[in-house]
């Protein structure tokens, strides 16, 4: 196949026309009615619809400190392009989540405004992105079809003429059928329906299909058979730009913007046509609520809108209906979906006008990420080194980031916990810590009740990992102090930052990151000199079987001579003193290390140095010092280095290169550094 064809047949697709034939099936409504039997979720209201959509996806099971947490896939990335993935808002998805279930079972949420409230940049217009892009396509699928249907009006010798009018509303074609005998064939079919909820098929014709409808019953005497001859039903595909089930509403001026852009206005053009502007046919039912009908709206920083829009927003949400100009209420089947910031929020609370709107709204709070490791994935998904040309990201460099941006959210523990808050941003992800334990964690998440709800938004801490990538200044490679440096010199000017003692504590909290990535990048060069994981996890089993034995008075058998031997107190306390455990309170961290694996053991869990970092780091300090006299790192600083000491340089910079991600510049910056840091050490232990 040429590379023309070969294109050719890409663009095409496999099953084009098929997809297309399925897309805009065509039928009368007697067929229509084989398929409602056949499969009722065609009939489905708009909160049913969304709640199978999101179950469609899967959902996983998982614990996060003794809490059971559901994952839903569809939040994760839905479209495979990973745009609009979502990390670590397990919690308020899950509150979505529910919202949706009750509203499909119909226990009142599905007359309320979903209000997404939190801070700027905490992901509240990616979910309803998600949500409506989500549904496009599920109404594209078998399991996502929906209906509706067209009229023809004329009539001559007995043969039908005439275009075709759609139902302005893309209305479900059970509609046509007279509110009594309509609830008759849905109980019917309801009775062999499987599924949570039950299919309910409410409300009237919209003006325009009753005026037609009418109209019919009066030239067929009432003979509704008849009726629904002039009726095809045809496959309805929800499209925003198509303006078809999903609708998006935003404030503007408001001497620009009236009530009209939600339910419609008159078509003036029509009136010479119809005699008169009461006359359904010369309305546009094009407003955001008839466009969103069966679907979805979402409205753009709602407490933004001005009163007379509220109005028709809270009549939209309590009744399901909404009043066109001239017309009656009209019935309405969509979710209602609207995001804040906290500053209009708490407007809202203080306006004692707007009580009726705050009884109708259901406020799921969207705070910031408050775990590290999805803090991560959050800048992973734009700056995988895969996505960036021309320049390297050294490691760690978004780590240092995300790490920056967590700390700025999250309260300071009370000082009765003991506990730093570089320390809690480790408890939070996972890191377990002497003294601490899973119910104590939650107790901490408990007490911080406005954690996540403050602080630096990840859309700074991406601006400011770009600039770093596009400085001319910098070449090569980008690392993690070029982009704390940018960090810094940001908030000089960040609007957010209301004042000098936020400034100040953010400034303090860099400084806090600084040191902690000195730590880090010793330890890894300390890695890539002397030792492997092998190593580590050796000393770890032999420091644990000493330290079994010291707790439970107990001997140790020596793996060489075979002996039976008191447990090697000089080898538990050089790892011990590598993290400042002082001699006075052995007993008490060896008693808590041999607690957290006996509580591991009972949950079916095997321990693993990793998880506990302190350990983790005492054990690889206690091998760099048994053998960091194979390379003397401070003679890195150095202008002259023998031939010997360059070559094993060079074995250690490769193994940073091969084991750790660096390239060649970012490894000579960081043995440099490191080699700087040991120096300063060396100096200062002279003197």
């Amino acid at each position: 196949m040429g590379g023309q064809d070969l294109l050719m047949s890409l663009a095409r697709g496999e099953r084009q026309q098929e997809d297309y034939k399925s897309l805009h099936w065509i039928g009368t409504f007697e067929e229509y009615l084989s398929v409602f039997a056949a499969d009722p979720r065609v009939a489905r209201n708009s909160f049913q619809r969304v709640y199978d959509m999101i179950l469609s996806h899967g959902q996983e099971e998982h614990e996060e400190h003794k809490e059971r947490l559901t994952r839903y896939r569809f939040f994760e990335d839905p479209h495979g392009d990973g745009r609009d993935a979502l990390f670590g808002l397990e919690r308020p998805l899950m509150r979505l989540v529910d919202v949706f279930k009750a509203a499909a079972m119909g226990y009142g949420t599905e007359r309320r405004i979903i209000l997404l409230h939190g801070p700027v940049g905490s992901s509240k217009s990616t979910i309803a992105r998600l949500l409506k892009r989500g549904l496009e396509t599920y109404a594209r699928t078998e399991a996502g079809r929906l209906f509706t249907f067209d009229w023809r009006m004329e009539e001559k010798g007995g043969e039908e003429k005439g275009e075709w009018i759609p139902c302005p509303m893309h209305e479900e074609p059970l509609r046509l059928v007279p509110l009594d005998r309509r609830r008759k064939v849905v109980d019917k079919v309801n009775e062999s329906f499987d599924a949570p909820y039950r299919i309910q098929v409410e409300g009237d014709l919209c003006p325009a299909c009753r005026h037609r409808f009418n109209e019919l019953m009066s030239r067929y005497d009432g003979d509704w058979s008849r009726i629904v001859r002039h009726i095809r039903v045809r496959r309805l595909v929800l499209s925003e730009k198509d303006r078809r089930g999903i609708g998006t509403f935003q404030p503007k001026d408001e001497k620009n913007q009236d009530s009209t852009e939600l339910t419609g206005d008159i078509n003036y053009r029509k009136i010479a046509e119809y005699g008169t502007d009461s006359d359904p046919r010369a309305f546009n039912f094009d407003g955001e609520f008839n466009v969103a009908n069966r679907g979805i709206i979402e409205f753009i920083e709602v407490l933004k809108l001005d009163v007379a829009f509220l109005y028709d927003l809270l009549g939209a949400t309590q009744e399901h209906s909404i009043k066109p100009k001239k017309f009656a209420q009209t019935d309405i089947d969509e979710v209602i979906i609207g995001h804040t910031n906290e500053p209009e929020y708490r407007r809202l609370q203080s306006n004692e006008l707007m009580e009726a709107f705050r009884d109708r709204t259901v406020k799921i709070d969207i705070p910031y990420n408050t775990r590290l490791s999805h803090e991560i994935r959050i800048y992973e998904k734009d700056y995988r080194q895969d996505r960036i040309r021309g320049k390297h990201v050294a490691p760690h460099t978004l780590r240092m980031a995300a790490m920056w941006a967590v700390l700025t959210r999250l309260q300071e523990p009370k000082k009765e916990h003991q506990l730093q808050i570089l320390q809690k941003l480790k408890l939070y992800d996972g890191k377990t810590l002497p003294g601490f334990t899973e119910d104590n964690i939650r107790e901490l998440r408990a007490e911080a009740e406005r954690e996540g709800m403050e602080g630096v938004s990840p859309r700074y801490i991406q601006d400011k990992i770009s600039n770093a990538l596009v400085s001319e200044s910098i070449e090569g490679c980008v690392n993690p102090f070029m982009v704390m440096n940018e960090l810094e010199s940001g908030l000089q000017h960040h609007s957010l930052i209301t004042s000098e003692e936020m400034r100040k504590r953010y400034i303090e909290l860099l400084g806090t990151v600084r040191d902690e990535y000195e730590d880090l990048v010793k330890n890894e060069v300390q890695r890539a000199i002397c030792t492997d994981e092998e190593s580590i996890a050796r000393l770890c089993a032999n420091y644990i079987d000493n330290v079994k034995a010291y707790t439970q008075r107990e001997k140790v058998k020596n793996r060489y001579t075979g002996r039976d031997e008191e447990p090697d107190e000089r080898l538990m306390r050089s790892i011990e003193e590598k993290i400042d455990i002082p001699d006075s309170r052995k007993d008490d961290f060896r008693r808590e290390i041999m607690n957290y694996i006996g509580a591991l053991s009972l949950e079916g869990k095997r321990f693993d140095y990793k998880t506990n970092e302190r350990l983790q780091k005492a054990l690889e300090l206690k091998l760099f010092e048994d053998q960091k006299d194979t390379i003397k790192l401070t003679s890195l600083v150095s202008s002259v280095v023998d031939k010997e000491t360059q070559e094993k340089i060079d074995i250690v910079k490769g193994r940073m290169i091969k084991n750790y991600g660096y390239c060649d510049i970012c490894a000579t910056d960081v043995l440099n550094f490191v080699a700087s840091v040991f120096a300063r050490g060396d100096a200062t232990q002279s003197s």
